[in-house]
């Protein structure tokens, strides 16, 4: 099981938009890539998508760029993953006929298990773990 760097962009994205909220000035995606480390090129495909599932909503003009839909507490990172992946966990193998009943329970479980661990988290509390200072250690 892999994670994609397309769903770990699309959390840096939400996760940039988020801290900004609730500022009514949108962020352009060359700030947000910036911020974030993601390329922009790539940026935008992913903001697309995300728009596309009514996470974050985009202003056209000079002074345009992207925003919110919702706020940082209504989203979680389920519904990032989903937005860009369909599925927070995919094992397409749960169509496989060969697959014994068994283990597409166990996968079945542990899909599950993931889904709800992610829709648990939502971007107000990595917001929050964003903002909490880091402990320093003296010597």
């Amino acid at each position: 099981m892999k994670a994609s760097i397309k769903s770990d962009y699309a959390c840096r994205a939400v996760e940039a938009l988020a801290l900004h909220h609730p500022d009514t000035r949108p962020l352009r995606i060359e700030e947000i890539a910036s911020e974030k480390a993601i390329p922009a090129n790539y940026l935008v495909q992913i903001l697309i998508e995300l728009k596309s599932k009514g996470l974050i909503r985009s202003q056209r003009g000079k002074a345009g760029g992207y925003l919110l839909a919702k706020t940082p507490d209504s989203i979680t990172v389920g519904d990032v993953l989903r937005a860009v992946q369909g599925d927070v966990l995919e094992f397409p193998f749960l169509r496989e006929p060969k697959c014994p009943e068994e283990i597409k329970r166990v996968w079945r479980r542990i899909q599950s298990a993931a889904e709800e661990a992610a829709d648990e988290i939502t971007f107000e509390q990595i917001c929050a773990e964003a903002n909490r200072p880091s402990s320093m250690y003296y010597i």
